[in-house]
């Protein structure tokens, strides 16, 4: 079975800095893109970023110059590094990775619990 447990949500001022943290274990043969989602009250979930394994990137046009995207392969490991934080980053945001547990089978979209990151004075 696979995990991933991610960590780093709290509560920011407007134009602070919050990393998040995500680690994937367990039953893995690989893991090609790693990623971030996030979804406000009333609100869809959204894509934030994406990393590939190679470390192509594709942000979301709201969150573009404030927000990092890197990971660790040796780690299994990905980050979010968000500054300049506005009220609406306000959400929960979700860890995702598409992981093969099997050589040859598919890879499926596994996502972490998510974390509050609130952005408020």
């Amino acid at each position: 079975q696979v995990q991933l447990v991610e960590s780093g949500g709290g509560l920011v001022q407007p134009g602070g800095s919050l990393r998040l943290s995500c680690t994937a274990s367990g039953s893995i043969v690989s893991i090609d893109a790693m990623g971030w989602f996030r979804q406000a009250p009333g609100k869809q979930r959204e894509l934030v970023v994406t990393c590939t394994s190679g470390g192509s990137t594709e942000y979301a046009a709201s969150v573009k110059g404030r927000f990092t995207i890197s990971r660790d392969n040796a780690k299994n490991t990905v980050y979010l590094q968000m500054n300049s934080l506005k009220p609406e980053d306000t959400a929960v945001y979700y860890c995702a990775a598409d992981v093969s547990t099997s050589w040859g089978r598919p890879r499926t979209r596994r996502w972490g619990q998510g974390t509050q990151v609130t952005v408020s004075s």
